[in-house]
């Protein structure tokens, strides 16, 4: 361990609080450049001639890219660390924010976007795994939530991204909010290091960070296949897929339900963002902190967990009035507290993470959970899409995300209860032999995406009258996904001859 000589080895500093800002303005530029397109969906609809199949498949291809490439970056993240993976990370999605300037055709927006996702995915694994670093398990909600807020803060600035479009055009828009990425390296480079090798890290707050946890462990590489294997990450898994496609329909579909449904401007959609994501960072802050306090109180880390959640996931439903009600003022008050319940729950699923699996593979585990994320953001990108293109309306997208945080918790509670015994990695199941549940999920799902397959191929010109073409490609799309995840996870259940783990 290193420490400044300058700093008394008996007084606690509290520099894991910088390392933490320093995450949440990387979470924060994030979602300036990830929520740039769609405060200015209608600007561009306008100029570029977007329909809502385009805007979909647009974000779709960045959806995509969401989902693909986390368990992958979360793997780099282990071997090569959270320090150059995430400033590699900022530098690509940045120079990608600032390249949607340069670029007019609905391709080649949707090219740019997929790179934009590509280098978003290492964010939440990487800041995830830099928690589980600097940050003992009684204080990791507090801090997830606290950076996670940069989500909230991220389009409550949206309102700039706007102003910049409508003064010097949303070319300029893109490059300007793009370039502020840059300034962020040079914080980030002297500013993060592991906490025994950081300077400005006492002896004592170093044993505070330590407590509870082993002070170093050595990197550990598991195939996605192997992780799949542990009873713990599936409620972590599936709650990322019900769940986060809630929050990517309001960033994505909220501003233009705003315009169209509720006939305000762009601008002044933008400010009333800024009202409701106000919420959502008190929820992201609030419900990290409630769990933290449970544990401090002395509940086992479980029950601090579904403490934390349960209110959350039972507000959620409430979410669905904010369509019927012909009250703006409580329409935006209830999509305020969807927001800030969805992060408050998001705040505590991240750390269940960390609570089920060891550091060492937690950039692997909140990767794949981003993974599975994405892919549920990516169906609901197509079906969100097509059923506004059909419907004309966001009515049935609504119900729909009501009822998904209810439906998460009581799937943690019949698979957990209060059970978060971390998995023992050291010891991981044999992958030389088969596995039946994950076969047997694997045949249902490939067997169900291929009969969606026949479905839409056989009744394909009633779903172009229904949903147009783009509408009816998109739904084609979702159901070869599905037979495709199907594959996947028959592939991960087959008995591997070469089943080492590293």
């Amino acid at each position: 361990m290193s420490t400044n000589p300058s700093v008394s080895s008996e007084r606690k500093t509290c520099y894991r609080w910088i390392i933490c800002a320093l995450l949440f303005a990387a979470t924060t530029i994030n979602y300036v450049d990830r929520n740039s397109l769609s405060v200015l969906k209608t600007m561009l609809e306008k100029d570029l001639h977007w329909n809502e199949a385009d805007y979909g498949w647009i974000q779709f291809a960045f959806t995509a890219a969401y989902a693909a490439f986390p368990m992958i970056l979360g793997r780099f993240i282990d071997r090569f660390g959270v320090k150059v993976s995430l400033a590699c990370a900022l530098i690509m999605w940045s120079a990608m924010s600032m390249a949607l300037g340069l670029v007019h055709t609905v391709v080649a927006f949707a090219a740019v976007r997929f790179l934009l996702g590509v280098a978003e995915a290492a964010n939440f694994p990487a800041s995830i795994k830099a928690i589980a670093m600097w940050f003992p398990q009684k204080e990791r909600a507090l801090a997830t939530g606290l950076f996670n807020s940069g989500t909230n803060v991220g389009v409550m600035v949206s309102f700039i991204t706007v102003w910049l479009a409508e003064n010097f055009g949303w070319q300029w828009a893109f490059v300007t909010i793009g370039a502020l990425g840059f300034l962020w390296l040079g914080f980030w480079k002297w500013g993060f290091d592991r906490p025994e090798k950081h300077a400005r890290v006492s002896a004592a707050e170093l044993a505070h960070i330590q407590s509870g946890q082993p002070p170093a462990e050595e990197k550990l590489r598991l195939p996605w296949t192997t992780l799949l294997r542990y009873k713990q990450i599936w409620p972590f898994l599936i709650a990322k897929f019900l769940t986060d496609p809630v929050w990517w329909f309001y960033l994505y579909w909220l501003p233009s339900y705003l315009s169209k449904e509720r006939g305000r401007n762009p601008l002044d959609s933008a400010v009333l963002l800024a009202l409701i994501y106000t919420g959502a960072s008190v929820g992201s802050v609030v419900g990290g902190w409630f769990s933290g306090f449970l544990i401090g109180r002395g509940w086992v880390v479980g029950a601090a967990r579904y403490g934390a959640m349960i209110l959350p996931a039972l507000l959620m439903p409430f979410s669905i009035m904010a369509y019927y009600t012909s009250s703006f003022a409580i329409c935006v008050t209830l999509i305020s507290l969807a927001t800030a319940c969805h992060q408050a729950w998001s705040a505590n699923v991240f750390t269940t993470a960390t609570d089920l699996f060891p550091q060492k593979v937690s950039g692997s585990v909140v990767g794949l959970g981003a993974t599975t994320g994405g892919i549920g953001g990516m169906f609901l990108t197509l079906l969100a899409a097509m059923t506004i293109q059909w419907t004309g309306n966001q009515q049935l997208v609504f119900i729909w995300a009501g009822l998904m945080h209810p439906l998460s918790l009581l799937i943690y509670w019949l698979w957990l209860r209060t059970d978060f015994t971390p998995a023992n990695v050291d010891t991981p199941p044999d992958a030389a032999r088969s596995h039946g549940p994950l076969l047997a999920a694997g045949a249902a799902l490939a067997l169900l995406g291929a009969v969606f397959v026949v479905v839409i191929w056989q009744n394909w010109e009633t779903c172009v009258k229904a949903a147009k073409l783009a509408g009816a490609a998109q739904a084609a799309t979702a159901a070869v996904g599905v037979a495709l995840i199907g594959l996947a996870l028959i592939y991960a259940g087959m008995a591997k001859k070469d089943a080492a783990t590293a």
